[in-house]
């Protein structure tokens, strides 16, 4: 194992320095387009609010685009809510570009939906490293898939948290098949808190939730150095059981990635499959990514001090302890 230990270290140092500040305190913002007349479109934009602040992003109209209806905007307990009408012009809206400002410097995503008379429909998703979308026609069941694959794998990624308590849990199973079904006790733990957000059916105050997330990562590191010891614990025991318990906690953060808002209810099971695929698809890729890389270095022959080994456990929780305190701070003050 000692040789084992700067692949660990190195990903414990990656996952610390650039850990987001926030990293599952932003909600996605909502652009909804619904046409009510020839090239007339109704325009609601929501913009979800952090710990009392607006959202940095705003949207930016093609050129030619008109504003018919001076903008309202009402302030709801989450967000700001804006409401206009614009005149397209007599093209349509087809090809039309429409871009974020701000939303580069974020990790938000913003989900864009059209709605036409005939009663077809557009959605897209801008993401920082695409802050536009261009309006077309109704897209297949399977494009729509692919970007709600897309949106999950790339929401797992940026989630150091979760992926920093997945490698936690690797530093801790022991065999193959525990480590099989401490993951399915995650995978399925997070799914179900991530359906009963989605569908509205429960819900947890992200400043709260977020620490906890941090206090499972706080959790682990010493239980990564018991077990490094020799010693024993439920946990060590029993991994699968505690990435159930932390895995439904998990399942709200994930869902910060997924909005519902102006998505009709009849789209939100085929949205949560995907976005859940995806998600998925990207913890696996980074599982099995870590353990690649694990097993090519047993093959180094090289010795490493004992007290080595130790390190990435006591890593763990340290990087668990500052973002607990951290986000503690930040929901007692809500800076």
């Amino acid at each position: 194992m000692n040789r084992l230990v700067p692949l660990i270290l190195l990903l414990l140092l990656a996952l610390g320095v650039y850990a987001p500040v926030h990293a599952h305190e932003s909600q996605p913002g909502t652009l909804a387009l619904r046409q009510l007349a020839g090239d007339r479109f109704e325009v609601l934009w929501r913009a979800p609010i952090y710990f009392g602040r607006p959202h940095p992003c705003r949207p930016e109209w093609p050129a030619h685009w008109q504003m018919v209806v001076t903008p309202t905007v009402h302030e709801l307990s989450d967000s700001h809510l804006f409401r206009s009408v614009v005149a397209v012009g007599p093209p349509g809206v087809e090809a039309n570009i429409i871009r974020f400002a701000g939303l580069e410097h974020t990790i938000t995503d913003v989900f864009v939906r059209l709605t036409r008379l005939d009663g077809t429909t557009m959605t897209a998703v801008a993401r920082p490293t695409k802050p536009y979308v261009q309006l077309r026609g109704q897209r297949s069941w399977h494009a729509a898939a692919g970007e709600y694959i897309a949106l999950g794998f790339d929401h797992i990624l940026q989630g150091i948290d979760h992926l920093l308590f997945v490698l936690g849990l690797l530093l801790i199973v022991k065999n193959r098949s525990m480590l099989f079904k401490t993951i399915t006790a995650f995978t399925v733990a997070h799914s179900i808190t991530l359906a009963l957000a989605t569908f509205g059916w429960a819900r947890a105050p992200l400043p709260p939730l977020n620490a906890a997330i941090a206090l499972s990562i706080l959790f682990l590191g010493p239980e990564i150095v018991r077990s490094w010891r020799g010693e024993t614990s439920l946990t060590i025991r029993y991994p699968w059981v505690v990435a159930f318990a932390f895995g439904l906690l998990h399942g709200f953060g994930f869902a910060s990635g997924l909005s519902t808002t102006g998505m009709p209810r009849a789209e939100l099971a085929p949205a949560l499959l995907f976005f859940n695929l995806g998600v998925e698809l990207g913890q696996l890729a980074f599982v099995f990514l870590v353990l690649a890389l694990l097993a090519s270095l047993r093959r180094i022959e090289f010795r490493w001090p004992r007290w080595a080994a130790m390190v990435p456990g006591y890593t763990v929780g340290s990087l668990g302890t500052y973002w607990t305190l951290q986000r503690v701070a930040i929901m007692l003050t809500g800076g």
